[in-house]
């Protein structure tokens, strides 16, 4: 699998690049987040909690009794239900998230790479390589997306853009792979 080291490090790369385009030049995201409505005072209420880092579900029930108690049922119903991710307070250091993603994406592609070299061989056609090394990159790419929208409410709009994305990610990683293949 050492032999995989080229397609490995490019189909890193290349998708940590169109990820970073997709985020910041292309357009289909910007619509992802809307703006909370008095926004300033959201924030000072919110500020004046005390939140620690963190998710936080509103309301929220300790266990299923709870949750089917007359107090929550009115809670629930009238609302808002939600769940809400509270970053550090200060300007956004991006430097972490991003060196975590180029090590989650430099993941997927080993895993890509193990999944390859136990099922293809060296004289397999480009086409097939492509494919399937594609198909195993577009499944880890894009197969968690679906549990977010059903069970945390991000917007269905936003779970296909993504998964837009994770289709180009899966043409690079395919086209790494196929194109890199040693011996090919």
């Amino acid at each position: 699998m050492v032999t995989l080291w080229l397609p490995i490090l490019l189909a890193t790369v290349l998708v940590w690049i169109a990820s970073a385009l997709a985020w910041t030049v292309a357009p289909h995201h910007k619509s992802d987040f809307r703006v909370i409505p008095d926004q300033d005072g959201f924030m000072a209420n919110l500020g004046g909690r005390n939140l620690s880092p963190g998710q936080y579900w509103f309301p929220y029930s300790t266990d299923q009794k709870e949750m089917q108690s007359p107090e929550m049922v009115t809670k629930m119903e009238k609302g808002p239900v939600g769940l809400l991710t509270v970053w550090r307070t200060g300007k956004p250091n991006m430097a972490k998230p991003m060196i975590l993603t180029l090590i989650f994406m430099l993941c997927v592609s080993i895993v890509v790479a193990y999944l390859a070299f136990k099922t293809l061989d060296a004289g397999d056609p480009y086409v097939h390589k492509f494919r399937v090394t594609a198909t195993i990159a577009f499944l880890t790419y894009g197969g968690a997306l679906f549990w977010d929208a059903i069970w945390f409410g991000t917007p269905w709009a936003r779970t296909w853009k993504s998964l837009f994305d994770c289709f180009v990610y899966a043409l690079l990683v395919g086209g790494s792979f196929a194109g890199f293949w040693p011996g090919a």
